[in-house]
């Protein structure tokens, strides 16, 4: 309990900044995903193939290393001078993008093909069809995964605290240096972390609720 006591401002700082971290990539990687799996599916076949490559590079490629791109990389070709919060940010949305746009194709794939043939008979564009046809009636399939790939992406956030970002592994690597036990600061560490997936497990839990009343 002294660890936490004494130190209870660096702890604040560093939840509030793995809640930061967790909700600015959360926000690009839904907007990233969604984009790529509506050109998985599009019937053009560059953007086919772009998405494509997007998802199979991104998955497959080690998110520490894509730290690594993003932080050493990144800076020195394009943008020279991003904060670290910044980079790690988009390290962690442009990795869990690939997920998002994988687990938005699948319910896409749900929605019975009749929908979209149509919607093409009055009239509607690919985009149009996508937007206002396709995505509503595949949410409710693709809330579930995307439960689970964010409360993945908050795990995963703590390697930004290894790249000088203020977050909760920061923290734990703080006081371990500091000679605390270390039992008792991956115990709170682990607490702060239940506290924020299980807020993500609920309000998807409420998503899903909700959509289930509309139906």
């Amino acid at each position: 309990m002294n660890v936490l006591l004494d130190h209870f401002a660096e702890f604040r700082n560093g939840f509030i900044g793995t809640v930061e971290i967790t909700a600015v990539s959360s926000v690009i990687a839904l907007v990233l995903g969604i984009v790529v799996a509506g050109f998985r599916v599009s019937p053009v076949p560059p953007l086919r193939a772009f998405g494509t490559a997007w998802v199979t590079l991104l998955r497959n490629t080690p998110l520490t290393l894509l730290f690594l791109v993003f932080f050493f990389v990144v800076p020195e070709i394009l943008f020279p001078g991003m904060s670290p919060f910044v980079l790690a940010s988009l390290a962690l949305g442009f990795y869990t993008s690939s997920f998002v746009c994988e687990a938005v194709r699948s319910g896409i794939s749900t929605v019975p093909l009749g929908q979209a043939e149509a919607a093409r008979s009055l009239g509607l564009t690919f985009s149009q069809t996508l937007r206002m046809i396709v995505l509503p009636q595949a949410t409710r399939t693709v809330l579930p995964p995307l439960s689970s790939i964010f409360i993945a992406l908050t795990k995963n956030s703590a390697i930004a605290g290894a790249f000088s970002v203020t977050e909760l592994f920061g923290w734990q690597t703080l006081m371990s240096e500091q000679g605390y036990a270390i039992i008792p600061i991956f115990l709170w560490v682990a607490a702060a972390y239940l506290v924020i997936t299980f807020a993500i497990s609920g309000l998807f839990r409420l998503f899903e609720r909700n959509m289930e009343v509309a139906r």
